[in-house]
């Protein structure tokens, strides 16, 4: 597929996301070069469609498997995959036990449910890039009659800065609802406004101190994710570009990604932990 493109042409198919525009109507049109500021330009909205699909299917593979290890589970020999979940949950659960110092039912499963999930999105980074553009371009031109080369797709959802801004913004509106609840909004905005410093007359530059500190942190959660993903799948696209002799560099590239990869969703996990640790607290 590389040798049909230039190289600049190469990197940017496969940057481009699968577009759809949709109005404020409610009529919706695919965009057939994926480029989301043409939605923009004719006053539609741009709803990157692989993202979606990838990230919600990704999602509800997470849920099929752990429900179905949780129903079949047994107190006798475990098989192979329930030893691997319960691995994953004790590990979650340590984390949390150790970081989370209030009272919430709800962080063990957000944490688990950010960490696993993140990590089967990073994962699609190690599908060879080739893979599932060639396979969507053949869907294209046998089923809809469009051009292969019109056909856009991203596998890695977490390389869309879209969805690691989603994620993060989840994330924020729990850092919120877990201040208030422990805080209340006066005491929320006591926080905010009288430290570091406990003077009226430093209101002012509180504000602004707590602020950028209370801002900065989902920022930092979907820039994090974002960049380190992208420039990954940036550099299997450049080992891509060299055709047939791509597969060695590829190999060495993916092992290193094994560590990668499950680190980042592990951050993600534990910044979150960390967030809403802090955000519990009520002194």
């Amino acid at each position: 597929m590389a040798s049909e493109y230039t190289t600049t042409e190469y990197i940017q198919h496969h940057l481009t996301n699968a577009t759809m525009c949709m109005s404020d109507s409610g009529v919706t049109s695919n965009l057939g070069d994926g480029n989301a500021l043409a939605c923009a330009d004719a006053g539609f909205w741009a709803i990157h469609i692989d993202t979606l699909g990838f990230s919600i299917g990704l999602g509800l593979l997470f849920l099929f498997l752990f429900r179905r290890t949780a129903k079949k589970a047994t107190t006798g020999v475990p098989s192979k995959f329930q030893a691997f979940v319960e691995l994953i949950i004790d590990f979650v659960n340590d984390n949390v036990t150790s970081t989370f110092h209030g009272k919430s039912s709800l962080i063990a499963p957000l944490a688990l449910t950010i960490f696993v999930w993140v990590l089967l999105m990073n994962l699609m980074d190690l599908v060879p890039v080739d893979v599932i553009p060639t396979i969507a371009g053949l869907i294209g031109s046998s089923a809809f009659g469009m051009d292969p080369h019109d056909v856009y797709i991203k596998a890695v959802p977490t390389t869309d800065l879209n969805l690691t801004f989603a994620l993060a913004l989840g994330v924020f509106a729990l850092i919120i609802y877990y201040s208030i609840r422990m805080k209340g909004v006066s005491g929320f905005a006591k926080e905010l406004s009288m430290s570091p410093f406990n003077h009226w007359a430093f209101i002012p530059v509180n504000l602004i101190l707590e602020l950028v500190t209370l801002f900065a942190r989902p920022l930092s959660l979907a820039l994090r994710l974002f960049g380190n993903l992208y420039a990954s799948e940036l550099i299997f696209i450049l080992i891509a570009t060299i055709g047939l002799w791509q597969l060695p560099l590829h190999f060495m590239w993916a092992v290193f990604h094994i560590l990668v990869l499950p680190l980042q969703a592990f951050i993600f996990m534990m910044l979150t932990i960390v967030y809403l640790s802090l955000a519990s607290e009520d002194h």
